[in-house]
């Protein structure tokens, strides 16, 4: 079997992170196999396709939800660092792929595998002159040197804490230490980013960092998982937070239990979303009395409907942080409006629309010049 077709399997259970679809890169003369190729969003906006692969599929943890655990009967694979680069290569130059999302299984333990990936990294950028956009996973228990060195040669950090609490991570990988192995590392990322020029990063930059939860449906809750959230976001200066919806794989621990609700993923992308770019705190969202975001309305309407329903908000006196708490208004918009009530006072819902804010959704929540303005309410948010 040769490398492409081994890339291929690989990435049947890669778990998908920095992007929202994949697409199977076309078979030619280059790529003689369909891979899965994600489409990344860069900083900026701009999207490329990458390749999300592991450096081994062998695995000496067990996991109880990955496909890769130790124990599991399936056929492994596994790269050296010069394989891998060179596979690569050979796609990057066919144009088949512009990035690279490099994770692995831990095999002879985490400093072992880590220096694995920074050979890799390192054959990328000297060897084959590979400036792209890279993705490097920092494996438990890194090392501060190698949190160091991965700094020197990728665009992106991370490391997936999997749960926001020891007792909820011991569900999901009783192997695995959470403030040792996994937040460590990510909290050393950050001690250097404040301390080193950013000239000491890759390319004159210091790289951003993320990681990712493991949302199932008798784990964590959603409560502890925002918590959890709003700290690497505010203290560790985390880009994004993902949450993967738990699906069950056969020959895991966890075959037999329910997949997750994707709703529920998606009401916890919103909530960082607004924790991230709007202000929000952990403790702003209303919860059920178990801890969980409702399912029937995205958290920031839910907000509003417990907060501006009944003290409607003026948006020509309003700063821009209280303009980010309507529904409608995003930090785009909220710019916008702020500007034009500088020329003139907003008094007619057409003013709003001309600033492209949808009236439907803020409507009910605000007062232009002292008055509810007047709208056709929608059936369905």
């Amino acid at each position: 079997m040769d490398a492409l077709q081994q890339l291929q399997e690989l990435d049947t259970y890669m778990a998908v992170e920095d992007d929202d679809s994949a697409a199977l890169a076309p078979a030619n003369r280059a790529c003689p196999v369909e891979l899965p190729v994600h489409m990344a969003a860069l900083p900026g906006g701009k999207r490329v396709p990458i390749l999300k692969t592991v450096l081994t599929s062998a695995c000496e943890r067990n996991c109880y939800y990955c496909a890769f655990r130790a124990g599991r009967d399936f056929r492994r694979h596994t790269f050296k660092p010069e394989q891998m680069a060179e596979a690569f290569h050979t796609l990057w130059q066919a144009g088949v792929v512009e990035g690279l999302f490099l994770s692995s299984g831990v095999a002879g333990g985490g400093v072992r595998t880590q220096d694995q990936l920074l050979d890799t990294a390192a054959i990328l950028r000297e060897k084959y002159a590979f400036r792209g956009y890279l993705h490097l996973k920092l494996m438990p228990g890194a090392q501060e040197a190698q949190v160091e060195r991965a700094l020197q040669l990728a665009d992106r950090l991370s490391v997936n804490l999997e749960a926001p609490t020891s007792a909820a991570l011991a569900r999901l990988a009783p192997q695995k230490i959470l403030m040792e192995e996994l937040l460590a590392p990510l909290q050393r990322v950050e001690q250097l980013r404040a301390s080193l020029s950013p000239s000491f990063g890759w390319n004159q930059h210091m790289p951003s960092s993320t990681t990712q939860f493991v949302v199932t449906p008798d784990g964590a809750s959603d409560s502890d998982l925002l918590r959890a959230s709003e700290h690497l976001i505010r203290r560790l200066r985390l880009t994004r937070v993902y949450y993967a919806g738990f699906s069950p794989i056969r020959g895991t621990p966890l075959e037999n239990n329910p997949p997750e609700n994707p709703w529920r993923v998606h009401r916890l992308y919103q909530a960082s979303f607004l924790l991230r770019d709007y202000g929000f705190q952990a403790e702003d969202f209303p919860l059920t009395p178990s801890g969980a975001l409702p399912l029937n309305t995205d958290p920031k309407q839910a907000w509003a409907l417990r907060h501006l329903a009944e003290s409607p908000l003026e948006l020509n006196r309003a700063d821009y942080h209280q303009l980010l708490r309507v529904p409608g208004i995003g930090p785009q918009r909220a710019r916008a409006l702020i500007a034009a009530r500088r020329r003139h006072r907003l008094v007619q819902p057409e003013d709003l629309r001309a600033l492209g804010i949808p009236i439907e959704r803020a409507a009910p929540f605000i007062l232009l010049a002292g008055r509810r303005p007047t709208h056709q309410p929608r059936l369905f948010w």
